[in-house]
């Protein structure tokens, strides 16, 4: 039977899909200013926007000195522990390692992660660093690439890191979705000109003109995170400057509502 007034032949459109994006370089869970552990209050904050998408920076895998002397300190990873039942799927990229444990970037998401990879984009051995790539399987729209960056802090560097970065997006499948989202330390604003071609847009850029102050996290001064697209849309980008995330890290979290 056909329904009244549907146009035989016609596939139906598809409504657009939004999904809330949150971006923040962590610091380890501990304070900037005073060193005091945060990470039960950096999880309300977090639970608070509802973001469907958390990508995380300075996220500890694990810390055996911190276990034993930190009161509070979870049994659970921090990315395990911030998930919680919020988000049901997680993925952890481990790029620093030393003898009391590791650290690295992390992504919570409430789409399931059906496959993820950490590259390494160390340069010379100096920082570890890497780009966590996550595929996610989103209802209705297919595979969404989620990746999660922080990038180092000499400028050379950073060039070739986000050249690597681009050379993974343009490997990605045609016409599916990208968001990449974390701490650039691109405070010289770099990024743009180096991932041109890649069809990634900077979502602060795109409606403000210019990549969000997020650094230092109570008085911004520096555009040091980003979040960029490719094959969707953004709306209502915005730093979390005000409290209690100015008291929670150094960086100011940003957010944005992707449209796919």
């Amino acid at each position: 039977m056909t329904r009244a007034n549907t146009p035989v032949g016609h596939p139906q459109p598809v409504s657009a899909l939004s999904i809330n994006v949150l971006s923040m370089n962590m610091h380890m869970g501990f304070g900037f200013l005073n060193r005091r552990f945060i990470l039960p209050e950096l999880r309300d904050a977090v639970r608070s926007v509802s973001a469907d998408i958390v990508f995380l920076q300075e996220v500890h895998g694990e810390h055996q000195r911190h276990a034993s002397r930190v009161k509070g300190w979870p049994t659970l990873s921090q990315y395990e522990f911030l998930a919680d039942s919020m988000w049901s799927d997680f993925a952890y990229g481990r790029n620093a390692v030393y003898p009391d444990g590791d650290h690295g970037n992390a992504l919570l998401s409430k789409y399931p992660i059906v496959r993820h990879e950490n590259l390494d984009v160390s340069i010379h051995g100096t920082e570890q660093r890497g780009l966590l790539h996550c595929v996610l399987d989103v209802p209705g729209c297919g595979h969404v690439h989620a990746i999660c960056v922080h990038l180092g802090l000499r400028e050379k560097h950073r060039e070739e890191q986000i050249g690597l970065m681009a050379q993974l997006v343009r490997r990605l499948p045609e016409g599916e979705p990208v968001i990449v989202a974390g701490d650039f330390n691109d405070w010289r604003q770099r990024a743009d000109a180096l991932l041109e071609g890649t069809g990634l847009h900077e979502v602060f850029v795109r409606h403000a003109g210019a990549p969000a102050k997020s650094f230092p996290a109570r008085w911004p001064l520096l555009r040091l995170d980003r979040i960029y697209v490719a094959n969707a849309t953004s709306r209502r980008p915005h730093v979390l400057s005000n409290r209690p995330w100015s008291h929670l890290s150094d960086h100011a979290p940003l957010a944005v509502e992707v449209t796919l």
